[in-house]
């Protein structure tokens, strides 16, 4: 059952009499219905429903003029849904069968007990409510498909599924491609076991999974199309069923030409990607992600550890998407006090509250037509969370203290280095805004699992902080790179960053040495005292496990005393200083009262 906003109701009361119209309105207002319209005629009734929406009409057959039946046609003609109530006088089955074959929701006899009206208007209203719902999920169903297919026809890998009799169902635009120039017999209602020989090793993993139900793990198969040619796909097979599981529907193939892939792995993997860098298999699996993800506009969740790098990637996707040139707005969801986060994020009208000025945009409102990079969202508070869902639903909101809706064209990318799937199953997360982030996620490794990228940026932090400190260092030496490379980096690529500043700035001659390296990096991180290391990183004896060192709770609390008190309240140098990430050190700031 639908629960009604009863004041959110918009009725409409069409009848000649004006005692009746009256009545009615006095009826449905003190039930609570608002705003309860009345028209006196036919013409005073459509200028109404042509100008506004109404979720009920309630009308007379019998008036001056036009019928009510008349009335009804016109509404369906438009092509309005919303329920229609006839009145009449002289209820016979004539007129009954004609209002019920133009759509009316029932008719009510005069003289019309209230009773019956309220009872009539109630369930009128729900019906129509849960026609409403009903056409939001399936225009929402509508999109998430539209969404799939874009991912579907954008994907470099070539994509075919067939039915349970072996034939092709579907084909991405990959998959067509090379079938027109390579073998023409594959297409859509093509059996797959009567094509071309050559193509045998596609046919024998489907039927596998149509017989067994399970996946067939990635292989190599060799392929000689019709035109001539040797080629080695790369192949894997899966089950096809519905998102319940319960209905199987066939089969998918996935598979790529790596004959072609080794020949340009050979001449060498990327090392740069807009400012990601990183040669290891894991990070160019990062940026072929971003490379298809960027195209298609629609919400992304960037997962990780703390200090992965999750600003970059989304700073990737700004500059891979058609919205390039339009802004990048970012939001530190843990840098604002909560009480003025609402504020920052949807701005507010002047005199909204003390000391609101001025009218103010919000980041939404700045990043129209762009980007919305919304870091650390794993914190926000349940009515933001409330907030930031219903925008990103309707793609509009209300600024604080404006009662008009403002309507905004923004791509969402968010990021958190929390886990969300545990939080919504602890309820500290709402599962619909969950999902309505994450229709697309993409997890950065940690640095300990990019293997062969350390040497790559630890040369980029060396030309980029001796340039900035105006230094000769040309290198490293090769104990000073192995203790580099055998540290487990729990801060990730900002930790790194840090150390190797720090060693810019200690280091008197052109390369870098042991000496200029931390103690914790020396030692391999057995050592205790003040460390490196980004927000969220395990450290089991400090608060909420995500500290700068091994010290007790109290005397952390005395030494980020110190700290801020040394850089006269400036909270980012003094997050620099103690060789965190700003939001870690509000995190702590509020965790020990120091706000």
């Amino acid at each position: 059952m639908i629960d009604l906003d009863k004041s959110e109701t918009r009725i409409l009361v069409v009848d000649d009499e004006e005692s009746l119209r009256l009545t009615f309105q006095m009826f449905l207002g003190r039930e609570g219905y608002g705003p309860v319209l009345t028209a006196s005629t036919f013409e005073e009734a459509m200028e109404l429903i042509e100008q506004q929406t109404f979720d009920l009409i309630i009308s007379d057959i019998v008036m001056e003029g036009a019928s009510g039946i008349d009335l009804l046609r016109r509404v369906r003609d438009l092509g309005l849904e919303c329920p229609v109530v006839m009145v009449t006088g002289y209820p016979n089955i004539n007129t009954a069968s004609e209002a019920v074959r133009l759509g009316a929701f029932d008719y009510l006899a005069k003289p019309v007990k209230k009773a019956d009206l309220l009872r009539t208007a109630r369930m009128a209203l729900q019906q129509y409510g849960l026609w409403k719902e009903k056409e939001r999920l399936t225009e929402e169903k509508e999109r998430y498909q539209q969404y799939l297919e874009t991912i579907f026809r954008s994907v470099r890998d070539m994509i075919i599924t067939v039915d349970h009799d072996m034939r092709v169902v579907q084909m991405n635009d990959q998959a067509k491609s090379w079938a027109a120039m390579h073998m023409p017999g594959l297409a859509i209602g093509a059996s797959l076991a009567e094509v071309a020989e050559c193509f045998s090793g596609f046919a024998a993993d489907a039927q596998k999974v149509l017989e067994c139900r399970e996946a067939v793990s990635e292989h190599r198969i060799e392929v000689n199309p019709d035109g001539g040619g040797h080629v080695v796909f790369r192949l894997c097979a899966a089950p096809l069923e519905s998102q319940q599981g319960k209905d199987f529907l066939g089969a998918v193939l996935v598979f790529r030409d790596v004959s072609r892939l080794e020949d340009l792995e050979k001449r060498g993997k990327r090392t740069y990607f807009h400012r990601l860098a990183g040669v290891s298999r894991a990070m160019q699996t990062v940026y072929t992600l971003i490379e298809n993800v960027g195209q298609v506009d629609t919400s992304v969740l960037i997962t990780g550890e703390s200090g992965t790098g999750k600003e970059l990637v989304a700073e990737a996707l700004h500059a891979e998407s058609p919205r390039r040139d339009m802004p990048l707005v970012k939001f530190d969801c843990t840098s604002i006090p909560e009480n003025l986060m609402e504020s920052e994020l949807f701005g507010h009208k002047k005199g909204a509250f003390t000391g609101a000025d001025r009218n103010r945009e919000g980041r939404i409102l700045q990043a129209d037509g762009g980007t919305l990079f919304l870091d650390e969202i794993g914190d926000i508070s349940p009515l933001m969370q409330l907030r930031l869902l219903r925008f990103l639903q309707e793609r509009t909101f209300y600024p604080v203290g404006e009662d008009r809706p403002v309507t905004v064209d923004v791509r969402v990318v968010a990021a958190t280095n929390a886990d969300l799937k545990q939080k919504v199953q602890r309820g500290e997360f709402r599962e619909d805004l969950y999902y309505r982030l994450r229709v697309i996620d993409i997890t950065l490794p940690p640095l300990r699992e990019r293997q062969g990228d350390l040497p790559i940026l630890v040369e980029l932090f060396l030309a980029r902080f001796s340039k900035r400190l105006n230094k000769n260092i040309t290198g490293i030496s090769d104990q000073a790179l192995q203790l580099l490379a055998a540290y487990r980096w729990p801060g990730n690529v900002r930790e790194l960053e840090h150390v190797v500043e720090r060693a810019c700035v200690l280091c008197p001659d052109d390369t870098i040495t042991t000496g200029n390296l931390p103690e914790e990096v020396r030692s391999g991180g057995r050592e205790g005292g003040a460390t490196f290391m980004g927000a969220g990183v395990e450290a089991p004896t400090t608060v909420e496990s995500k500290g700068v060192s091994s010290l007790s709770p109290e005397n952390e609390k005395a030494h980020l005393l110190s700290i801020i008190a040394q850089t006269d309240g400036n909270k980012a140098k003094a997050a620099r200083l103690l060789g965190i990430d700003r939001s870690t050190l509000y995190r702590k700031m509020k965790a020990y009262g120091l706000e």
